[in-house]
Parts: C-alpha cells; structure tokens; sequence
C-alpha cells in the first residue's frame, strides 16, 4: 500500500523526532554505567531531556519561526501566529529510561486553533516512527495502521496509567473477566500502540501533566479509525482531564467506567 505524501509540517516534525531520538539513544547507552555511581543517573537524564527539547525547538523554530510552543520542560511560549503551536514531549518514559529500559519515546504535535491536527511519536531505540495527520490516516514508519478489531474488555489488553487503578469502576471484575492490564511507563507509547493494534484501549483517568504527554497520541487514534476523548465523550484533555482511548466497540463501555480520582472527590467535599 502506498504511504500516504508528507505535507512540510510533518516533514519537520520528523525531522525534529529523529534528531532528538539520536541523541537520547547517545545518552541512553551511558545509563547503566551510571546507575553504579554515586551521584546516579538522575542529573544526567534531566540534562539529556532539556538537550533533546533544545534540538527540537531548535529545528521547529527555524521551520515555523512565527508558531508558539507548549513543551514539558520550558513551559508555554506565544507565538506571532497564535492560531498554531507545537507541543512537545522530548523524553516520554523518563523513569524508564532512568533505569535503563528501552521503552521510551520523543513526541511532537502540531494544534491548529485548537484542534491537533498532526503527531509523531518516535521510538529510537526501536526505530519506530509512528506519525498521522488529520484526515490523511495513521502510520508505522512505512505501513499503514489501525486500532484492534476486538470488542469485548473480556479479551482486550488494556493499559492504565498508574493514577488510574483507583478510578476505575470494575477493576477487578475487569481482571477476573480476562482483560490485560498493562501499565508500560510510557503515555505517548501506549497511545501509539492502541493506534497500531497492540493494545486495544488506553485510559487515564488525571492528566496531571499536560497536553504533551496525550497530543500526538490523540490525533494517532483517531486517524486509526480508534476514538479518543475524555471520560465524558468529549475534548477535556487539558490538566486535570481524563482520557480514553480505543476502538469503537470498546471505548464506550471503557469510558462508562471512568471515574474521578479520590483526591478530587475529596477537594469536592470540603469545598
């Protein structure tokens, strides 16, 4: 099947994925010798992070000098054009990397007056590049993907960020039916795997971060015909929201079972 053509924007953003995955793929390789010394890895990432945000930036900016940026590290930066900006996670993983397992990622989005319309999510170690734009479909370094054709959370596998345990109604009832529960340490990878069909559904119920660690993903599951949104079908995906990504015949029953975190249900009461 012929790939679909790249537009310029994606062609950067490639660019800009790849260049900051070499360089974590250098800093990952002196990891493990780090994890016997005294000082610990721990400074060595965060500089690893911020150089990989740097390259990034760098690279976007030069492309699209007039876009603002949403990034992990740096914050907001507004832009002469305030209809686009780049959102930009460059190490997603981090306390995977930390310890030294190859399961981590650089992602980059691009939100147009408020719709994200395109993501990459990179994988260098694995050298996969999982990239979609708006209307043109999802994809797996050269193949085309698209979410699982499972329908029943009976048989799915499904991946749940670590604040999500408490927030699911039915946990448990959830395990003993069958469904995998996976918790892989990366939000952009999971997301990019319910795109490709690896995993059938992803929830989370607090994004305590921000949009950085869902965007590209986002934009991934639904050009791979999966649906994305937040525990209320709709487009709360800004800190504090909840997102629940899968097929269609999954993501409703999933979405059901969302509810708010017990620290939020809490500040509710005393307020």
């Amino acid at each position: 099947m012929a790939v679909a053509r790249r537009s310029a924007h994606m062609n950067v953003m490639v660019e800009a994925a790849e260049k900051a995955g070499r360089s974590l793929v250098r800093d990952f390789g002196e990891v493990e010798q780090l994890q016997v010394s005294r000082k610990g890895p721990g400074n060595f990432v965060s500089t690893a992070d911020h150089k990989a945000e740097k390259i990034i930036r760098e690279i976007l900016l030069k492309a699209r000098p007039k876009y603002g940026f949403l990034m992990e590290e740096s914050g907001e930066v507004k832009g002469e054009d305030p209809s686009c900006r780049w959102i930009v996670d460059p190490l997603d993983g981090t306390m995977n990397f930390l310890h030294g397992i190859p399961h981590w990622c650089v992602s980059i989005a691009l939100e147009k007056d408020g719709d994200i319309v395109a993501g990459v999510i990179y994988d260098p170690v694995k050298d996969e590049l999982f990239w979609a734009e708006k209307g043109l479909g999802a994809y797996l370094n050269n193949r085309r993907i698209q979410v699982s054709g499972r329908n029943s959370l009976a048989e799915a596998a499904v991946a749940l960020h670590h604040a999500a345990y408490d927030s699911i109604e039915g946990l448990a009832t959830l395990v003993k039916s069958g469904t995998v529960i996976r918790n892989m340490g990366s939000t952009c990878l999971d997301l990019a795997y319910v795109a490709a069909g690896r995993l059938d559904a992803f929830c989370k119920s607090h994004i305590s971060g921000g949009l950085w660690d869902v965007a590209a993903g986002i934009v991934l599951v639904r050009e791979a015909r999966g649906q994305a949104t937040d525990a209320k079908m709709g487009k709360n995906f800004n800190t504090g929201g909840s997102l629940v990504a899968a097929n269609s015949a999954l993501h409703k029953d999933l979405a059901a079972r969302v509810k708010a975190p017990a620290a939020k249900k809490a500040d509710a009461k005393a307020s």
